[in-house]
């Protein structure tokens, strides 16, 4: 009798509570009610007007509501802002209640997108709570615009930065100088303990104050934080400094900046420091007999970049100096006073709130000055004699601290300007003229390259595992830089480098995967690599790799066109490394997922079947592309498979003419050690349909092992179809219960007739049935019909989670990837 008296209890305080505040609850909602654009409402429930005044006042009530029977908090929950809501989760899950809906309501109405079709959302709350940090933290959302939003009593940042799994950073650094400042100091400590990847997308030329502002949150993040994965995308015209930066911070290197204040978490005893002897000798790798060029260069640049962010003025710089000359070319063609501009800036550092004084000049002008640096240097000779200083653009609008450019002669800045102002920047002696200046400083007068300063001061600290860059162009001080950071990178676990023009940097990145993978305590175990050319072609440097790096797991690799290697007519076509390729067979490696997608051009098989038979734990393949010089080339292929990779169960061939190599399908078919095969654009069907499609239905119904068969863009129509129908008759010993026959040309008619005979064999369910991109929109009333049936039998996908009628959760009907 206890439980039901303290309910009835709580539940007369509630009433007691709402009713001294119904008053105050029905002015403040009268006048919205009015404006409303769907005109006069009925006035809202008794009930209704309690939770939102209890919702108004949780700061004195929240210990009352928490307390509430599950029945009364139900109803209030939708009633309460963001960070109350977020509050009382775990209180509602022990009574038994949801939040999910909720969440998914507020993401519907505020962040007003939809999530994409293929992201399985499991928490809701988790998802919108890191986009709303994101937005605030961004400014492109007014948190005083909603109520639910909006409470003196929390911090956006901070409320929600527990739920941040992974943060992007924009164009200009936008954020990073916030997330650093001393107010934020809590946010950034929740951040260091809940973030794991670090996204940059489309940067742009940053500030010195920007930069040293990101050396800090990197230091946070990375070295006293829990981020595991960077990754960098879309940065067309990569600023060296700041690229440099992000490189050697997510290496575990750090140094502080000049100005900058102390790291507190580092400790007064490891400030200053010098790194142990083990310690320098991992990092400078003197451990191997000598450094190669290519680490002398990138130890130079990072050296003297180093050297010159700790110089107070430049009026003293040199005239020898190629990099100020062409910046006070870039400035006085530009119609600015290069000693005014080129004045050192101010301390990095500074406190929220601190004037800068008239005569100092802004940052951005420094950065304008080095951005027209970079402009000038790559200016290509058929230019006009005066090169333009490269644009700017501005911070994002209603930032604090926001800068724009200054001087009478500011151009438009115009995105699209600065799209079509790139594409001409670029010249073929680039990479030429930067490594002679790399090269050159180490020969030249400074003396202090040689001894490797600014690597020698730098302390090591705990780096990322996972790596990613995306459209990032590599120049060769980039690329000399990457190479040196690799070849000591032991807690690296995976690699992505995709489109980002290496060229002949490819020979150094090999060079230092191999020096990495004789390191102790190596982890590389994944390496994505794809580039729009490769010196060596593609089955030579996929040897190359594996032979360079025997304990990796995964492996995808693509050259979209041919090296010039391939063509023996080109002159003066010098070839690799002795070292690189070989004659020798390839030592056993532990492959065991292996992606490859071709060049035009028919590929030497026996090239491929090295590589096969070295890989005997190889349980996925995949070839994207391939074009053999005959089907017998193929046939040796798939029997090296059968003989050297007892342990593959996926096989995927898409974009290959298999027209002609129809015995080799069926070969494929009767292997009894596969599970999975995919046929994605193979042309399967295009000669002797009538005679192979009975041929290849009798080899499924003998395969027991066969899981899943994915034949999209083949053009079975609805013949193809109902012969495959067959394979589910009940004389068939077949288990398969993913089936994808996706851009086969099926018609509403024929897939309804597939779903008649499944039924008519009283088949149980089999898994997947997948249908994008058919003809199912000429008879949408009996497409319906023949989706309902198959309902049945399969769970079948459509485009966007295609919805027939009759579930009311749909907003809109689909069929067939159109919408009716």
């Amino acid at each position: 009798m206890a439980a039901p008296e303290a309910w009835r209890a709580r539940s007369c305080w509630f009433c007691e509570v709402a009713a001294a505040t119904t008053m105050e609850a029905t002015s403040r909602e009268a006048a919205p009610a009015k404006s409303s654009a769907s005109g006069p409402s009925a006035p809202p429930a008794l009930f209704e007007l309690c939770g939102r005044a209890v919702s108004a006042h949780m700061g004195v009530l929240e210990s009352g509501v928490w307390a509430l029977p599950g029945p009364i908090l139900q109803s209030i929950l939708p009633l309460l802002n963001i960070y109350y809501l977020e509050r009382i989760e775990e209180t509602a899950l022990k009574k038994g209640l949801s939040t999910q809906a909720i969440w998914r309501r507020l993401w519907d109405e505020l962040m007003k997108t939809r999530p994409s079709s293929l992201e399985s959302v499991t928490c809701w709350r988790a998802k919108f709570m890191e986009a709303f940090f994101s937005h605030v933290l961004r400014g492109t959302i007014d948190v005083s615009s909603d109520r639910r939003l909006c409470d003196q009593r929390f911090s956006p940042l901070l409320h929600s930065s527990r739920h941040v799994r992974q943060l992007t950073i924009c164009n200009m650094l936008q954020g990073a100088t916030e997330l650093v400042a001393e107010p934020n100091r809590r946010v950034l400590e929740t951040l260091a303990s809940s973030l794991h990847t670090l996204k940059f997308r489309h940067l742009l030329f940053s500030d010195v104050a920007a930069q040293q502002s990101l050396r800090q949150l990197l230091h946070q993040l990375i070295h006293h934080g829990a981020v595991s994965q960077v990754s960098l995308y879309s940065w067309p015209v990569p600023e060296s400094a700041l690229f440099i930066l992000i490189l050697t911070m997510s290496a575990g290197f750090w140094q502080p900046g000049p100005g900058g204040p102390p790291c507190r978490l580092c400790g007064e005893a490891s400030r200053g420091r010098a790194p142990s002897r083990d310690e320098g000798s991992l990092l400078l790798g003197s451990r191997r007999p000598r450094r190669d060029a290519a680490e002398r260069c990138a130890a130079a640049l990072m050296a003297s970049r180093r050297k010159s962010e700790a110089k107070q003025t430049a009026r003293a710089a040199p005239a020898t100096r190629v990099t100020r000359r062409s910046t006070q070319e870039s400035l006085i063609a530009g119609g600015t006073d290069p000693k005014r501009d080129l004045h050192p800036p101010a301390t990095s550092y500074e406190a929220p709130g601190t004037n800068r004084p008239p005569s100092a000049p802004a940052t951005t002008s420094s950065a304008s000055a080095s951005s027209s640096t970079s402009s000038s240097k790559r200016a290509p000779a058929s230019a006009a004699p005066q090169p333009k200083p490269l644009k700017r653009f501005k911070r994002a609008a209603g930032k604090k601290g926001a800068r724009t450019r200054q001087g009478s002669g500011a151009e438009s800045e115009d995105l699209y300007d600065f799209v079509f102002i790139v594409a001409g920047e670029k010249e073929d002696g680039e990479e030429m003229e930067i490594g002679e200046v790399a090269c050159g400083a180490l020969d030249g007068s400074d003396p202090s390259c040689l001894g490797l300063p600014a690597l020698e001061a730098s302390q090591r600290f705990r780096s990322i595992s996972t790596l990613e860059l995306f459209t990032v162009p590599l120049s060769t001080e980039a690329a000399l830089t990457l190479c040196h950071l690799l070849s000591s990178w032991v807690s690296l676990e995976s690699l992505t480098l995709s489109y980002n023009g290496l060229g002949s940097n490819i020979f150094r990145l090999l060079d230092s995967l191999r020096a990495l993978s004789g390191q102790a305590g190596c982890r590389l175990r994944a390496l994505h690599l794809s580039d729009l050319f490769s010196p060596l072609p593609i089955l030579e440097l996929t040897r190359a790799i594996v032979r360079a790096l025997p304990l990796l797991r995964v492996l995808s690799i693509r050259v979209d066109h041919p090296s010039q290697r391939d063509n023996p007519a080109v002159p003066g076509n010098a070839g690799p490394p002795t070292h690189i390729i070989g004659e020798e067979e390839i030592p056993e490696n532990c492959l065991e997922q292996l992606e490859m997608g071709f060049p035009r051009g028919a590929q030497p098989a026996p090239l491929l079947c090295s590589v096969l038979k070295a890989s005997g734990s190889l349980q996925q393949l995949s070839l994207d592309s391939a074009t053999f010089a005959s089907p017998q080339d193929f046939g040796l292929v798939l029997q090296t498979l059968k003989e050297y990779n007892l342990a593959l169960k996926r096989l995927s061939f898409h974009d290959m003419n298999l027209a002609d190599c129809q015995s080799e399908v069926l070969f494929l078919l009767q292997n009894l050690t596969l599970q999975e095969i995919t046929f994605s654009f193979c042309r399967l069907f295009e000669k002797r349909p009538a005679q192979f499609l009975p041929e290849m239905v009798a080899a499924m119904k003998g395969n027991s092992t066969l899981k899943g068969l994915r034949l999209p863009g083949n053009r079975l129509g609805n013949a193809g179809l109902l012969a495959l129908a067959d394979v589910f008759s009940e004389d068939s010993s077949s288990s398969l219960c993913q089936l994808d026959i996706s851009s086969n040309c099926i018609k509403p008619d024929g897939l309804l007739e597939f779903a008649k005979r499944l039924e008519r064999w009283g088949r149980g369910a089999f898994g997947h049935l997948r249908l994008f991109q058919n003809w199912l929109d000429q008879d949408a009333v009996t497409a319906r019909e023949a989706i309902r049936r198959l309902r049945a039998t399969c769970h079948v996908l459509h485009p966007d989670q295609l919805v027939i009628s009759g579930d009311p959760a749909a907003p809109h009907e689909t069929v067939g990837g159109r919408r009716t």
